[in-house]
This record gives structure tokens, C-alpha cells and sequence, in this order.
């Protein structure tokens, strides 16, 4: 396979797969005990963890996500150039 028929370049995949791994991490610092009627209040919900560092960590890696569809593929060389024409 020809590089021209890949959408996004090495650096684009790579950016992707680092946002998707701080999504995934911003979710699992979401997660904890849950505050049922049954077995009482648990104040773990309202951490700070939970309610301030996870969001930011989801957000940054959503943010970088935009970054690695959009950022430029780099320049082809000047043979390739020759070669095309």
C-alpha cells in the first residue's frame, strides 16, 4: 500500500491513540463506589478526584483528539514531486 492512501499521517495516529489512552484514563478516575440508599452516603463522590482532575483529563485528551485529526501531514520531498509530473 501506497502512503497516499492513508488518511492521517504516522504522527496523527500517534497523537490519537495517546488521546484516546487520556480519555480512558480520565474515565477510570471517574469511576469509584457508588452512593446507593441502601448502604449509606459515601462523600468518596464528591472527591476531588472525581469531580475536578478526571473532567480535565478527559477534556485534555478530547482536545488533543481535535489536535491529531487536524495537525498537517508533513511536506513530500521534492523527488516524490518529480516523480508525480
Amino acid at each position: 500500500m501506497d502512503k497516499k492512501d492513508f488518511a492521517f499521517a504516522k504522527l496523527n495516529y500517534i497523537i490519537c491513540i495517546v488521546a484516546i489512552l487520556l480519555i480512558i484514563v480520565g474515565f477510570v478516575l471517574m469511576t469509584g463506589p457508588s452512593s446507593s440508599i441502601e448502604g449509606g452516603f459515601e462523600p468518596d463522590i464528591f472527591s476531588t478526584r472525581r469531580i475536578e482532575v478526571a473532567p480535565m483529563v478527559c477534556f485534555v485528551g478530547f482536545l488533543l483528539m481535535i489536535v491529531g485529526v487536524l495537525y498537517p501531514r508533513p511536506k513530500e520531498s521534492s523527488e516524490e514531486n518529480k516523480e508525480l509530473n
